[in-house]
């Protein structure tokens, strides 16, 4: 058995408060003990982390929507890629993620449905979990495709939907689809029904076919004012619903890229931390610096923090969640109360998961992120196991 952690120093309690030289005490992966007053016994035995000065503790992040990092990506549909991935994310906060496809070759969906499935229920702690999947297309609009290769998307199809969530031993947790293509809106019930998250995303819908899409299910919003309808005056569009309608969750990719910081703090005015989720939609060329790379079997060139496919298109990011966080508290001055809200509880509870995950809590996954005061990572345990440590830092 291996022994206990205590960790001493600020964090943020369930309620969002800083509790200000705390004990977190870890203890075969679950957090025994959250509190205020040093919980261990005269004769008891642990192993004491004392938190650098001005950092803070809060809840492992959870990204719903990542593509890949470290040069791998999901859809490699090989146990090696998401291994890199798992262990690559801690350096940033992330303790937890859903692996995302895009719209591909359907034999190359149903090959990383099969293999991430596979690895979900053989992970062992010590690197991020894989927490579900994130079906990102094929079921999408091919009039917002972004960089969503144009030639696999298909209409929404429930049977086709049941078979890759079979091959994906019902770890499909979410689904981005355009609810005003036909057969979206009864997609859309089949998958809330079943208890899975339906988003709207690469849509062309009207501000009314958004409400519809509500009606059936929809619950949720994919990267937020890209792949999507934009605002209009006379037709909010799917960008103006996910704004105006408290019915729906919205992922944000901050990185000044695809919205811009103007447009971001606009945006958080309306869907508060309460509706927001950032996430990173990172890329392969996440870690590793300008130069060309592959997305969905296209080329893709980063170059000045963008990534561009070969007619300018963005082809998702090279953002990293501590990143993201810096991002948002610099363009709207939230706090980071509301930064774990974002990062961490609201994924949980649209996931389901709060009961294990989401909170520094007596019984939850002792998945934890220490921040420095400048909102770098310092230390990332996953279910208990130390999985990064700045290496420059000494305690």
């Amino acid at each position: 058995m291996k022994p206990k952690v205590l960790l001493h120093g600020d964090y943020i309690d369930e309620n969002g408060t800083i509790v200000h030289q705390g004990y977190l005490l870890i203890e075969n992966g679950k957090l025994e003990y959250v509190g205020g007053v040093n919980p261990l016994k005269e004769d008891e035995k642990a192993e004491i982390s004392e938190m650098p000065s001005g950092s803070i503790m809060i809840p492992g992040m959870i990204d719903i929507h990542i593509h890949g990092a470290s040069g791998a990506d999901m859809m490699d549909g090989t146990e090696e890629a998401l291994s890199i991935m798992a262990k690559a994310l801690p350096a940033e906060g992330t303790t937890s993620f859903l692996a995302t496809t895009m719209t591909e070759n359907p034999i190359h969906i149903e090959e990383a449905l099969t293999q991430t499935a596979f690895f979900i229920e053989k992970q062992q702690p010590g690197s991020a979990e894989i927490v579900g999947i994130h079906l990102e297309g094929p079921f999408i609009s091919p009039k917002r495709a972004g960089a969503q290769p144009k030639e696999f998307i298909e209409p929404p199809n429930i049977e086709q939907f049941k078979q890759w969530n079979e091959r994906a031993k019902n770890h499909i947790r979410l689904v981005t689809l355009a609810p005003e293509m036909d057969g979206g809106l009864e997609l859309a019930s089949y998958l809330s029904t079943n208890g899975i998250i339906a988003s709207i995303g690469h849509s062309d819908s009207t501000f009314e076919e958004v409400k519809e899409g509500i009606q059936y299910g929809i619950s949720h919003v994919t990267h937020l004012f890209n792949g999507m309808r934009g605002m209009h005056h006379r037709d909010p569009g799917v960008a103006g619903a996910a704004l105006i309608q408290s019915e729906l969750n919205v992922e944000m990719i901050v990185d000044g890229v695809h919205a811009s910081p103007e447009m971001t703090k606009l945006a958080y005015h309306s869907t508060e931390s309460d509706r927001t989720i950032l996430i990173t939609d990172s890329m392969r060329a996440k870690g590793l610096g300008e130069g060309t790379y592959t997305l969905g079997g296209q080329q893709v060139t980063v170059k000045n923090g963008r990534a561009n496919l070969e007619d300018g298109t963005l082809a998702g990011s090279i953002l990293s969640m501590n990143d993201a966080v810096k991002n948002m508290m610099k363009f709207t001055n939230c706090s980071i109360a509301d930064i774990v809200k974002m990062t961490s509880v609201n994924a949980a509870k649209e996931l389901k998961i709060y009961d294990k995950k989401g909170s520094l809590s007596k019984g939850k996954d002792a998945d934890i992120t220490v921040l420095t005061e400048d909102y770098d990572v310092f230390m990332t345990f996953c279910i208990g196991e130390l999985a990064y440590r700045r290496k420059e830092e000494k305690v």
